[in-house]
């Protein structure tokens, strides 16, 4: 439990921040079969 102590709130929001820009990256630049309409990784919407 001590590890959970030294976690703070700006390490939480820098992670979050870093998962998203990872998504959109993956969205951008991964074909739409993986990351896209449909996609098995990503799903971005109807196909």
């Amino acid at each position: 439990m001590t590890w959970l102590n030294t976690v703070t709130i700006d390490q939480i929001a820098l992670s979050l921040m870093a998962v998203g820009l990872l998504r959109e990256a993956m969205i951008y630049t991964l074909p739409d079969t993986i990351a896209g309409p449909g996609g098995w990784l990503v799903d971005t919407g109807e196909e």
